[in-house]
């Protein structure tokens, strides 16, 4: 047969692995050449092959262009295989590659190694669909060993691709969300921390844990908590957009997310904030409505951990302090969360025996009538002093008992208590008494109310129960026999915590409240010209005014303030500008002729709150290290005292330890007492505290010969502030115990 007659032979002997026509060519070990039958029977094999679909081949030239490509494929691309030929390789085949690879690999590179390759996965150069194959190839070489191109074949994976994908998918996503898993989170947290490392980068965790999502499930079923997981990972997809950053769904109500690159603790402050802010708006599940919280803990590496085991650990622990500190809080790493932890755990332990022990008690703050500065309520605040902590703030105990379980019985003692004493002031002004969800929620929480009057002989008028929205959360039906029980007693009902982006006027067209209290949160800036504060508060005064419902301002601490608040027509005052919570010894007193009427005193104007602290400072100013007390501090400076006659405008850096350095200036100076101005301001660190937005990366740390680590409690070397080559200053300043620095760079 002559060659021409059948084309394909050449082409196919090629496929087959011949010397392209020649015989001389061929190793001594080679074996024989086929016979023309057996050349054009493999031909019309391999034209089957190819027809069936089940796989094709392709060959290129030493420039990587093809020169063959069956039919089928350029079916597949949309194209005539005349026009295929010719085209670089690269240009219909992209190369897949795995997020893992540290490596990126490319087709042309692969292609110019020149080697045999196997079952390489590419993709079709296509936009509308995806068409994956499988595809390898064999270099050819002429007699001079000269490279010649390759040969190659290819099989259609698309489903196998796809199945696969599947697979991946359900191995490294939650099925309800959507999220990236555990699984996934953690590896690409590991491989991410190992990159960084090397490149000196920062990335963040938050974890972040649901409040009240149990009761979700205890009272609307499993079902509606999937719906509502589901729906709080879609906010959070939406809250969170940074470059590169990964949200994941750890199990149960707990989320994790990644944020690669940042270590602005006021960034990720905001980020936090924004996130509980969102997942706090109600929800709307199978015709109920929801209201969760979330509280959020935030760990930075390299700063709080090195590796994904130590940076988990950390976020994770702040978590636990972010839900000890009062729930829909955030909070960041510190070293001393540890003990904070501990410390935590104890007090859990001893509050079971507390009320057994004679250590709570019940203090009152009086609710004063706006006009006449008559007390008209006193609202009963928990107290407990601890035998060897001391007073330990509501803040603290109050979410652990909620946490333990024990805020039930916390709740029916102060309850009771409140009624008692009560009934031994002089006069008839009424108590108010918080109620928590967990007590709303009991069936026989009408009966404890009535038990509580009854043994105190008071009147239910006398008696005034706050609530918060969250007990709106349990069946509808329950929460409306619960409401008509306690109408039916006589008692008063207040919604409290009202405006704080979670109401619903739905609440008050079911629920009978004869108060609505405006959270202070509405209060701080209501003075500022631009603040919108001030018309939302004349709105709900108008809503409640038409209602037939009291309002209550709470936390007013300044005349401006207060004020404003008479201004806009609130009825009710509550805060620190008329007293703080008193015993009710002290209230018995100041009711002894019946009533009492208290003028308000405080300052003029509301400012920014300048924390009261005691704790000692570094003050580096050029080479040497000063020992200082700090006496106050706001975002915008402090006032420090341990240094004598420092000039105004003296800069210093403020060396807060962990890390912690601020820039600033002294802006007043008198004796030891000096008054310094940061020139960035302090942010937020989610505990009702300050700390700076950055600190000395542990990577600058290792360069002054420290170990590469998280950042170690306590104070750093000098070598950090000092610039390389500086000659070397005698001390400025003396201190107030005519001391040297103890410290200076050698």
């Amino acid at each position: 047969m002559v060659e021409a007659k059948g084309s394909g032979r050449g082409l196919f002997r090629n496929l087959l692995g011949g010397s392209r026509g020649e015989a001389g060519l061929r190793a001594p070990n080679a074996p024989a050449m086929p016979t023309g039958d057996e050349l054009n029977r493999a031909v019309a094999l391999l034209r089957d092959y190819e027809q069936s679909g089940i796989g094709w081949f392709w060959s290129s030239d030493h420039e990587g262009r093809l020169t063959y490509i069956s039919d089928c494929v350029a079916k597949s691309l949309g194209r005539e295989r005349r026009d295929l030929v010719g085209q670089p390789i690269q240009s219909l085949f992209i190369l897949d590659r795995d997020e893992d690879e540290p490596v990126e690999r490319t087709l042309p590179l692969i292609l110019s190694a020149r080697k045999t390759f196997v079952e390489l996965a590419v993709r079709a150069a296509l936009d509308d669909h995806e068409v994956w194959w499988s595809i390898s190839g064999r270099p050819q070489f002429n007699a001079d060993g000269e490279f010649c191109g390759y040969n190659g074949n290819g099989t259609d994976v698309t489903a196998t691709r796809q199945n696969q994908k599947d697979a991946s998918r359900l191995a490294q996503y939650d099925s309800l969300t959507g999220l990236a898993n555990r699984h996934r989170m953690g590896k690409r947290l590991g491989a991410t921390l190992t990159a960084y490392k090397t490149a000196k980068r920062a990335c963040a965790v938050m974890m972040i844990d649901l409040d009240r999502f149990k009761q979700v499930n205890d009272t609307l079923g499993h079902p509606a908590g999937d719906e509502l997981l589901k729906q709080v990972a879609q906010r959070l997809q939406r809250v969170v957009t940074e470059k590169g950053c990964e949200i994941g769904r750890l199990g149960g109500d707990e989320f994790q997310i990644m944020l690669p690159d940042i270590d602005d603790r006021g960034r990720l402050g905001e980020i936090a904030k924004t996130i509980i802010t969102m997942v706090s708006q109600p929800y709307q599940i199978e015709g109920s409505r929801c209201v969760i919280g979330a509280s959020v803990g935030i760990a930075i590496a390299p700063y709080d951990g090195v590796d994904s085991e130590e940076l988990i650990r950390s976020a994770d622990l702040a978590l636990y302090a972010s839900k000890g500190g009062g729930r829909g809080q955030f909070r960041f790493y510190s070293s001393d969360l540890h003990s904070e932890a501990e410390r935590r755990k104890q007090i859990e332990d001893d509050l079971r025996d507390a009320l057994a022990n004679g250590e709570m008690r019940v203090a009152y703050q009086p609710i004063v009538d706006t006009r006449t500065n008559r007390v008209v309520t006193f609202e009963a605040f928990s107290r407990w002093e601890h035998p060897e902590l001391g007073d330990v703030p509501p803040g603290v105990f109050i979410p652990i008992a909620e946490e333990a379980n024990l805020i039930g019985a916390l709740g029916d003692w102060v309850l009771k208590q409140a009624c008692v004493d009560a009934m031994s002031w002089p006069g008839s002004v009424r108590v108010a008494v918080n109620v928590s969800a967990s007590q709303f929620a009991n069936p026989g929480f009408a009966s404890v109310v009535a038990q509580a009057l009854a043994h105190a002989e008071m009147p239910p008028e006398r008696l005034e129960l706050e609530l918060t929205e969250s007990v709106f959360l349990g069946d509808r039906a329950q929460t409306e026999d619960m409401f008509n029980s306690l109408k039916l007693l006589g008692v008063r009902l207040a919604l409290d915590d009202f405006g704080t982006g979670y109401s619903s006027l739905g609440y008050l067209q079911h629920a009978p409240f004869d108060k609505i209290k405006i959270d202070k949160g509405f209060i701080r800036g209501v003075t500022e010209p631009d603040s919108r504060n001030r018309a939302i508060i004349s709105a709900i005064v108008s809503l409640a005014t038409a209602l037939k419902m009291d309002t209550t301002a709470e936390g007013i601490e300044a005349h401006d303030e207060l004020g404003e608040m008479r201004k806009l027509g609130v009825s009710q005052i509550q805060g620190f500008i008329y007293a703080p919570a008193l015993p009710s010894d002290d209230v018995a007193e100041a009711m002894m002729s019946g009533e009492w009427v208290i003028e308000p005193c405080g300052p003029s104007k509301y400012r920014q709150e300048r924390r009261t602290v005691l704790r000692k400072v570094g003050l580096i100013h050029e080479d040497h290290r000063y020992e200082a007390t700090m006496r106050n501090l706001s975002r915008t400076g402090c006032m420090v005292e341990g240094l004598l006659d420092v000039p105004i405008d003296t800069p210093f850096v403020v060396d807060f330890g962990e890390g912690q350095l601020a820039v600033a200036v002294v802006r007043r100076s008198a004796g030891a007492m000096q008054g310094l101005e940061f020139e960035l301001p302090l942010v937020d660190d989610g505990a009702g505290g300050l700390c700076t937005r950055h600190r000395v990366s542990p990577y600058v740390m290792a360069q002054a010969g420290m170990p590469l680590q998280a950042l170690p409690p306590g104070q750093y070397p000098m070598q950090l502030m000092q610039q390389p080559g500086a000659a070397l200053s005698l001390p400025k300043f003396g201190s107030v115990s005519d001391q040297r620095p103890k410290s200076r760079v050698a």
